[in-house]
């Protein structure tokens, strides 16, 4: 047996229990399983943030964590809520944006065989372990927040900084759509979207370097790359991504700045939506969500990232028939799936339509850091086959379009398992829940497995490295002073 396959097969044996369900085939669904909340209780994530948010929702509301995903080795994944909840209405001027700290969760994602010879062929038991605040050691810009009234109450909104900066001494990333540090939020900004210095920050695609120590984490604002410590949350560095991508006209309402940078840079809350790693840890691979302004049409861009020089490529993908694309993940150094979908589904009170993967191959492809315009960039397009209808298989195995979840935003490759002698690579897909799971469901993940024959699959292999049960990262007493306000703070 070849050594990759051999290996496989070991870890398979001991991560996987003996089969009593007919053999699976590849591309099947074989389990199921949702994430609602932790130890500390329902609908709450590990923070230990006991404040409530501008909008009145708790610091510490687990939601959206299937914005990213990414494999940490073992059953460890790491996986990313975006900018926060913004769907309760308070203040149109932000877009309801809140001062909700960028994280990470630590997540396990347990997967063992059926025996009771109904349902799925698997169990899936995902359990939250840490959440892990991001912060920056140098000076962030926020909003001051001057101007802004709170439309609830009439109060003045204040700064988007957390309150935590002055507890911790530190600075936090929040998802407030005004945190980028110009003197008045609805006056000119101090700088370009692609500023590192900003505060705002609204986390997508995930990926973990392979020494396990940290986490790159994409991010729609700027569009930003960032590179964080693991155990602590601190920054490490922001990778500077072409200047081509970013709008020089700042807004903190979307609508506006879409307005304001029609000619130029990415389409506001649809920039670096995912995010990949080859497995030879060398290199980040970006896709955005839509096309740039200066593009128009179906043709998105990839962005490559040379992680120790930092040298950038672009690429063109087109857009079959979904609204954008979600996620990005590697195959092998040069082989992609991509995650194409609508916004349809369950959260928008429709019925899921497209929610497609797509394989890629960069080899060869066409650089496209001196082209724009839609024909150019759809001509050299990087061609593409359809690798699984992820709503099509969904509705095969009994869940309607109507439960299909709207936004499936993320994937990552998990540990491969060994059923009725047959070496299956495990992918496992996730759901963007917006942090309204009476609305969007549950924080869902849906596993497949694929044929080791189906693809030219090369793991990434992650060193273990010793990670806090719990990344609070507070100072003493903090938990008390946290729990002794009892108005509205910001988390």
């Amino acid at each position: 047996m070849h050594k990759k396959l051999l290996l496989s097969a070991i870890i398979a044996s001991l991560c996987a229990a003996t089969s009593a369900h007919a053999a699976i085939t590849s591309g099947q669904l074989i389990a199921i399983g949702s994430l609602s909340g932790s130890s500390a209780g329902l609908n709450t994530d590990l923070s230990g943030l006991t404040g409530l948010l501008e909008n009145g929702v708790a610091g510490n509301f687990l939601g959206g964590i299937g914005s990213g995903l990414a494999y940490a080795g073992g059953n460890t994944f790491i996986a990313t809520p975006d900018r926060g909840p913004n769907a309760t209405a308070y203040n149109s001027q932000v877009d309801d944006t809140s001062s909700y700290i960028a994280r990470f969760h630590t997540i396990t994602l347990d997967l063992t065989a059926n025996t009771s010879g109904t349902g799925l062929a698997y169990n899936l038991t995902p359990t939250l372990t840490a959440t892990t605040l991001l912060s920056s050691a140098t000076t962030l810009n926020y909003g001051t927040g001057a101007g802004l009234g709170n439309q609830i109450n009439g109060a003045p909104l204040g700064s988007g900084a957390p309150i935590l900066n002055t507890t911790n001494n530190t600075n936090y990333f929040t998802g407030r759509s005004d945190n980028y540090g110009s003197a008045n939020a609805l006056a000119a900004p101090d700088s370009s979207s692609a500023n590192p210095s900003n505060g705002r920050f609204d986390p997508e695609g995930v990926r973990v370097s392979n020494d396990g120590k940290s986490v790159f984490i994409s991010d729609e604002y700027g569009p930003y790359v960032n590179q964080f410590d693991r155990a602590t949350g601190e920054r490490i560095k922001s990778f500077a991504l072409p200047a081509n991508l970013a709008v020089a006209n700042l807004n903190p309402v979307g609508a506006t700045e879409i307005a304001n940078n029609t000619a130029n840079g990415r389409v506001t809350n649809k920039g670096m939506e995912g995010l990949a790693i080859t497995p030879d840890g060398t290199m980040l691979v970006g896709i955005m969500q839509a096309a740039l302004g200066q593009d128009g049409g179906k043709s998105i861009r990839i962005v490559t990232i040379d992680i120790a020089s930092g040298a950038t490529h672009e690429y063109a993908y087109k857009l079959t028939t979904g609204s954008g694309a979600s996620e990005i993940i590697a195959i092998n150094n040069h082989e992609f799936l991509i995650d194409e979908r609508d916004g349809k589904g369950l959260g928008d009170g429709s019925n899921a339509v497209v929610k497609q993967l797509y394989k890629i191959d960069i080899t060869g492809a066409t650089e496209v850091s001196g082209m724009t315009g839609s024909s150019a960039l759809g001509a050299a397009a990087i061609p593409k086959t359809l690798f699984l209808d992820v709503a099509a298989t969904l509705n095969a195995n009994g869940i309607s379009k109507a439960n299909i979840p709207s936004k499936i935003e993320a994937m990552a490759f998990g540990q491969d398992i060994l059923d009725n002698g047959t070496l299956f690579h495990i992918l496992y897909v996730a759901n963007d829940n917006d942090f309204v799971p009476d609305v969007a469901g549950a924080n869902q993940f849906y596993v497949f497995a694929v044929a080791d024959t189906a693809l030219n699959f090369q793991a990434q292999q992650i060193s273990a490295v010793p990670v806090p049960a719990a990344a609070w990262l507070f100072g003493t007493g903090l938990l008390g002073l946290m729990a002794s306000l009892r108005k509205r703070v910001r988390a």
